[in-house]
């Protein structure tokens, strides 16, 4: 079973982030899959996370996740109020959205990182909310080729099920773009 966990702020779509990798997640033959959000106060611009979990056999666990293989940070400053390591297992995967490059970032040892500019991705691709860069699905992107575990095609299934009519394509755009631009730390 691999468990993913999602660290945002309000309003950057975590939730459905989750959802959406969920769906991919059993379209590539996951049996198990579930999704859910950790409840707090949430509101907009507060750090939020929410949870997959995608196994090949039937998943009986619904408890929140204690320690991540895969965490996905869409939001760089969460580091500063939000102990992201706490939930990542040592030899865990960290995939985050930075326009800082892969080397300036120092991870924990045994953690394997990828880095990708999902808000610069975004903006490139004229796709934002209320001003703010949309950077849930480049996300998804990242996710794809930092693991490996759902194909591009897989995504926009998942994509265009989830999303209002007329969003999926420009989605998609920011999905293949980031999956092309992730940088891949070595494994360790």
């Amino acid at each position: 079973m691999y468990e993913i966990i999602w660290h945002g702020r309000g309003g950057q779509g975590v939730v459905i982030a989750a959802q959406m990798l969920a769906e991919a997640a059993y379209l590539q033959d996951f049996r198990g899959v579930t999704s859910a959000p950790t409840f707090g106060p949430e509101r907009r611009g507060a750090p939020v996370a929410a949870s997959t979990r995608i196994a090949q056999e039937t998943i009986r666990i619904f408890s929140q996740i204690e320690a991540a293989d895969i965490a996905v940070v869409l939001d760089e400053s969460l580091f500063r109020v939000v102990d992201i390591y706490s939930r990542l297992r040592e030899d865990g995967v960290l995939i985050i959205n930075t326009r800082k490059p892969l080397e300036k970032w120092e991870v924990r040892e045994g953690c394997r990182l990828a880095v990708v500019d999902a808000a610069g991705i975004a903006l490139r691709h004229h796709l934002s909310k209320e001003g703010a860069p949309v950077v849930n699905t480049p996300m998804l992107g990242a996710f794809a080729r930092a693991t490996g575990l759902v194909s591009l095609d897989n995504l926009e299934k998942a994509l265009n099920h989830k999303l209002p009519p007329g969003q999926g394509a420009r989605n998609m755009a920011t999905v293949k773009a980031a999956y092309e631009e992730t940088n891949l730390g070595d494994k360790p």
